[in-house]
C-alpha cells in the first residue's frame, strides 16, 4: 500500500473548503455534496467555521485511488490562521494550491507558494472557478508563471470559459510542445529532441514533469470547477501519477524506533485532548509506553488509551506515512515528538505581530479567563499570552479576524465573555551592551532574601532567543535553587526595563551563594529579578518594532504619490522595477501600519493597486 498526504492550501474564498467535499464525493467517501454557505461541509466541523464559512483548524480526510491512500488535510485560507498551515507543512508529502480564475493570484496565495517553494514541497496548483463569468485561462496561467512559479505547467485546457457550461480537456498539440519547452530548462532529454526540431509526445512531458514536481521545481496547472466536478478527474490523477507517494512498510517489519510529530490538537465533548500525530518511522500501538520530547528539553512519559488511523479505521498500528487520532496524554502539545525530533524542524512562518489586552466583560472572572486562554494556546501555540503589570493579559494576534474568533470560542466553548482593546504591534527590547550585577547575603541590618546571586547580561545572535548559562560549578547550589533562578530569568525577562519582553540575550549567573539551613528556593526567586533588572539597566536595551516586507504594483503616475505615502508612515523602498504600464516597487514597512496603508492605496493608485506583504524582521523603534 502506497500513501500520500497532501495539503490543500489557498487563499480565502478561492473555493479550497468545496474542491475538499468534491474530492471525498467524486472517490465516494461521501453520496452528497456539502455546502460552506449552508455549514454542511465535512472538514469544517467547529460551530464557528460553519457559521463564518471559513476554516480555522486543519482537518483530515481521506480518500482511496486505486491502491494509493489519500490523507486530505484541509487548511484555513484566511492570513490570520496562518499558523494552522504552518503545521500541517510539516506533515505533507505534497500540496494542492488552489486559486480562483476570477480572482487570479491574490497575496495570500504568493505568500504561500513562496513557502512551499521554499520547501519544495511537490505542488499542483488547481485553478479553480472556471465556470464563473470573468474567468480567464491564458492570462492566469501568465499570471502564475509571473507571481508564484516561472515553471507552472497548464495540464488541461477549457472550452465555455467563462459560462456554467464550461468544460475542461486535454492539451492540443501545440500546449505538449508549449510545456516542454517549459520543462526543458531542467530536463536535458527534452532540451535535446527540441533543438533537433522533434515534439514530444504527451507521455514524455508527463513523466518528465512528475520528475520536477517531485523535485520542487515545476508545478503542474490543472484548470475546474469544484461547484460543477469539471477538472476534479484531471486533478485526481495528477494527485495519483504526478505526487510523490510512500510506500508503507509491514508493521511487522518495522524495526526502527517509533518516531511522530504532533501537529494539531482538540478537545473532546469530555474535555480530553486528542491529537493528531504524523508518524515518520517505526510503528505505534495503543497501550504502547512512549516517550515524548516538547519544546525547551521537556521530556515526558505516555501511555495512548485509543489509536485511529485516518483512512483505516480498522486497523490497530500505525506505521511510517499514517496520520493518527490519539487519547490519552494529558500533557501532549502541538510541536511536540515521540522520539527525537527531526533534524530539520523549522519554523516557515513569522510569528504573530499584534498584540491585544484582554478581560473579561464581568469582574471576578479572570482567573476563568486566563485559565481558558492557557487551554487555547495549548491548541495553538502561536496565541501566547502573557500577564502584564496590574495583572492584564495580553494575547499574541495575526488579524482581526482571529480576534474575533479567540473571542466567540471563549463565549461559547468556556462561558467567558471576554472584551478586547484595540490591537498594537509587538514590540521588544534587545539588551545594547553587557552589564552585571551581584546582591550578596547580608550578614547584618535587613535582609529580605537569603540569597547570592550574580548575573551577566549581554547580547546574542538575532533570533537565538534567550540563552543561559553557568559560570559558577553546577554543585555551588542544591539543584532546586538553580531551578529557581533560571525560571525566575525566563519569567523576568518577560517584561524589560521598557515594559517589553527581552529577547535575543545571554544571561550568564555569575555568582552564588545560600545559608544553610536558612535558604529556600523562594529567596532566590525573590532576589533573581531584582538583580536582573539592574544588570539590564547598566547594559542598555533598545526596543524594536516588527516589519513586514511588502511589494506594490501601482501605475506609473502613481510613483510619487504612493511612494510619498509610504514614506510618510516609515516605509523604505529597497527596489524599483518597470513593468510595462506599472511599477512594481519593493521595500520594508512598519508593521503597525500595514493595514492604514492597504486602506489608504486605493486613492494614492487610482483604484488600480495591488498590495502584498508578510511579516519580515524588525528595526529599532524611531
Amino acid at each position: 500500500m502506497h500513501i500520500l498526504n497532501i495539503g490543500i492550501l489557498a487563499h480565502v474564498d478561492a473555493g479550497k473548503t468545496s474542491l475538499t467535499e468534491r474530492l471525498l464525493f467524486e472517490t465516494g467517501v461521501i453520496d452528497r455534496l456539502g455546502s460552506v454557505d449552508e455549514g454542511s461541509t465535512q472538514t469544517d466541523t467547529g460551530e464557528i467555521e460553519r457559521r463564518r464559512g471559513i476554516t480555522i483548524r486543519a482537518a483530515v480526510a481521506s480518500f482511496t485511488l486505486g491502491d494509493l491512500r489519500v490523507n486530505l488535510v484541509d487548511t484555513p485560507g484566511h492570513a490570520d490562521f496562518v499558523a494552522e498551515v504552518e503545521r500541517a507543512l510539516g506533515v505533507l508529502d505534497g500540496a494542492v494550491l488552489v486559486l480562483s480564475a476570477v480572482e487570479g493570484v491574490q497575496p495570500h496565495t504568493r505568500v504561500l507558494m513562496k513557502t512551499l517553494r521554499r520547501l519544495r514541497l511537490p505542488t499542483l496548483i488547481f485553478v479553480n472557478k472556471i465556470d464563473r463569468m470573468g474567468a480567464g485561462e491564458r492570462e492566469v496561467l501568465a499570471d502564475i508563471r509571473r507571481r508564484l512559479s516561472p515553471y507552472g505547467v497548464a495540464m488541461n485546457t477549457v472550452q465555455d470559459l467563462g459560462r456554467k457550461a464550461a468544460t475542461t480537456h486535454g492539451l492540443p498539440p501545440h500546449a505538449v510542445e508549449e510545456a516542454a519547452e517549459v520543462l526543458a530548462e531542467h530536463d536535458d532529454a527534452l532540451l535535446e529532441l527540441l533543438v533537433d526540431g522533434k515534439t514530444p509526445d504527451l507521455q514524455q512531458v508527463r513523466a518528465a514533469l512528475a520528475r520536477q514536481c517531485a523535485d520542487g521545481v515545476a508545478h503542474p496547472v490543472l484548470y475546474g470547477s469544484a461547484i460543477t466536478g469539471q477538472g476534479v478527474a484531471d486533478l485526481l490523477d495528477g494527485i495519483a501519477t504526478l505526487l510523490p507517494a510512500v510506500r508503507q512498510p509491514d508493521p511487522g517489519r518495522a524495526p526502527d524506533p517509533a518516531r511522530a510529530t504532533v501537529f494539531a490538537i482538540e478537545r473532546a465533548p469530555s474535555g480530553e485532548k486528542v491529537a493528531y500525530l504524523r508518524v515518520r518511522a517505526g510503528v505505534l500501538r495503543a497501550r504502547e509506553a512512549l516517550t515524548f520530547h516538547g519544546g525547551q528539553g521537556r521530556v515526558y512519559g505516555g501511555r495512548l488509551t485509543a489509536l485511529a488511523v485516518a483512512g483505516a479505521p480498522r486497523r490497530r498500528v500505525a506505521v511510517a506515512g499514517d496520520i493518527v487520532k490519539v487519547r490519552g496524554v494529558p500533557e501532549i502539545r502541538v510541536g511536540d515528538h515521540v522520539g527525537e525530533p527531526p533534524p530539520d524542524g523549522q519554523a516557515y512562518f513569522s510569528p504573530p505581530s499584534l498584540e491585544t489586552v484582554v478581560r473579561p466583560r464581568v469582574p471576578g472572572q479572570e482567573p476563568r479567563l486566563h485559565a481558558a486562554l492557557l487551554a487555547l494556546a495549548e491548541q495553538d501555540p502561536l496565541i501566547g499570552t502573557r500577564t502584564l503589570a496590574g495583572g492584564d493579559t495580553s494575547v499574541l494576534l495575526y488579524g482581526e479576524v482571529q480576534k474575533e474568533v479567540i473571542g466567540e470560542t471563549l463565549a461559547r466553548e468556556f462561558g467567558v465573555e471576554a472584551v478586547f482593546e484595540p490591537s498594537r504591534p509587538i514590540y521588544f527590547e534587545r539588551p545594547s551592551g553587557t552589564g552585571e550585577a551581584v546582591e550578596e547575603i547580608r550578614r547584618h541590618g535587613p535582609n529580605p532574601f537569603m540569597a547570592t546571586v550574580g548575573l551577566r547580561v549581554e547580547p546574542a545572535a538575532p533570533g537565538s532567543g534567550v540563552g543561559y548559562r553557568l559560570e559558577v560549578d553546577l554543585g555551588s547550589l542544591p539543584h532546586a535553587f538553580h531551578r529557581a533562578i533560571e525560571e525566575s530569568v525566563r519569567l523576568a525577562l518577560r517584561e524589560g526595563p521598557h515594559g517589553w519582553p527581552v529577547t535575543d540575550i545571554t544571561v550568564t549567573l555569575t555568582r552564588t551563594g545560600y545559608d544553610a539551613p536558612s535558604t529556600v528556593a523562594a529567596d532566590f526567586r525573590g532576589r533573581t529579578p531584582i538583580v536582573l533588572a539592574e544588570a539590564l539597566r547598566r547594559a542598555g536595551t533598545t526596543v524594536y518594532e516588527p516589519c513586514h516586507r511588502f511589494e506594490a504594483e501601482i501605475p506609473l503616475e502613481a510613483f510619487s504619490a504612493v511612494t510619498g505615502g509610504l514614506a510618510a508612515l516609515g516605509g523604505e523602498l529597497d527596489g524599483a522595477v518597470r513593468r510595462d504600464d506599472t511599477w512594481v516597487i519593493t521595500g520594508e514597512i512598519p508593521a503597525a501600519v500595514v493595514h492604514e496603508f492597504e486602506q489608504r492605496l486605493p486613492g494614492l493608485s487610482h483604484g488600480e493597486g495591488a498590495w502584498w506583504s508578510e511579516p519580515s524582521g524588525d528595526r529599532p523603534t524611531r
